[in-house]
Order: structure tokens, then C-alpha cells, then sequence
């Protein structure tokens, strides 16, 4: 009984760890970093990963907070390049939103606070949350608040649900169907 329960255990540790090595693991390692760290906060970068290799892609708004997001994708485990695609973008002078009172310092409004990156990690938690839906398994990107899934469920049940839950995250606009399903 004990060799059982040992196999069991081992079985789903080796499960938790090949799939942390797919490329849609390692996409979701990053961005779940990204979005975790103070500075980068992943405010408008989106992680693609293909072969290992992950492209980051969108804007930062200093060249300190692009080496951070760098230096983190290239320290997740199972990354073996980064490609950089960031650009710094410098604000125009008097662009950004203040409270109308002069020397303040600028505030964030509710739209600017919305980003891709915020919406992806919103649908991945609640993939990985839901108990009908292998969230490890469906890799999630945004762009332009348009929501893609793509990967492998088990039933079209599992799929509807997925697709559900991806367009019930606020400021999502539309979900694109790229999963597959097959049963295991």
C-alpha cells in the first residue's frame, strides 16, 4: 500500500515537472514572474515561447525595468534564449495624467492600470483554479485585450468551460479558440 501511495506521489511530481518544462509552462513560469516582480509588474509584456526559446514583446517604461524582465526570463528554469523585442517608451513631456494640481506627482487612472499582461495572469489563475479545467496544459496570451488559448483538453466540456472562464475576466474583449481537444 505504501509503494502505491510513494508511486503516486512521484507520478505527479514528475507530471508537475514536464509540464513546467512545455513551452506553455515556461510561458506561464514567466509571466507569473513578470507580474510578481515590483518593478517590471509586466504592465505591457507579453511571453511567447517556442522550443525553449522565449520572445518578450511590448513596451517598458525604463531600461532598468527591460534588464529585470530579461534577467528574469532568462533565470526560469527551462529557458534556453530570450529573444528581446521590448521597447522603452519615453513619455511625452505633460503627457501623463495628473490630478490638476501643479508639482503632484502623476496618478494612475483605472484604464491605464489594465494591461495584457494583468489580463493574462487573471485567466491563467482562474484555469488553474477551476477543478473541470487542466490549466497547466492551455497556454494563455493577450494582445490587445483579445484573450488566445491554445493547447490540449481532454473533452469539449473541459474546453467550453475554458473558454468560459477566459471571457468572464474583466476588460476581456474576445477569446480565441486554439485548443484542441483529445482525450487522454
Amino acid at each position: 500500500m505504501k509503494c502505491r501511495s510513494l508511486l503516486g506521489i512521484l507520478g505527479s511530481v514528475i507530471f508537475v515537472v514536464g509540464c513546467a518544462q512545455s513551452d506553455s509552462g515556461i510561458t506561464t513560469s514567466v509571466k507569473t514572474q513578470l507580474v510578481a516582480d515590483d518593478l517590471v509588474k509586466a504592465r505591457n509584456i507579453n511571453v511567447d515561447t517556442k522550443d525553449r526559446v522565449v520572445t518578450l514583446t511590448g513596451t517598458v517604461q525604463s531600461a532598468t525595468e527591460e534588464a529585470k524582465a530579461l534577467q528574469i526570463a532568462r533565470t526560469t528554469k527551462g529557458v534556453t534564449d530570450v529573444v528581446d523585442n521590448i521597447t522603452i517608451m519615453v513619455p511625452e513631456p505633460g503627457s501623463a495624467p495628473t490630478s490638476g494640481r501643479l508639482g503632484e506627482t502623476p496618478i494612475e487612472t483605472p484604464a491605464a492600470a489594465i494591461s495584457d499582461a494583468g489580463i493574462t495572469a487573471k485567466v491563467k489563475t482562474s484555469l488553474l483554479a477551476d477543478p473541470d479545467v487542466s490549466g497547466l496544459r492551455i497556454d494563455v496570451d493577450t494582445r490587445d485585450r483579445i484573450v488566445t488559448l491554445t493547447g490540449t483538453v481532454s473533452t469539449s466540456a473541459e474546453k467550453a468551460r475554458a473558454l468560459d472562464l477566459a471571457g468572464r475576466v474583466d476588460h476581456v474583449t474576445r477569446v480565441e479558440d486554439r485548443l484542441t481537444v483529445r482525450p487522454r
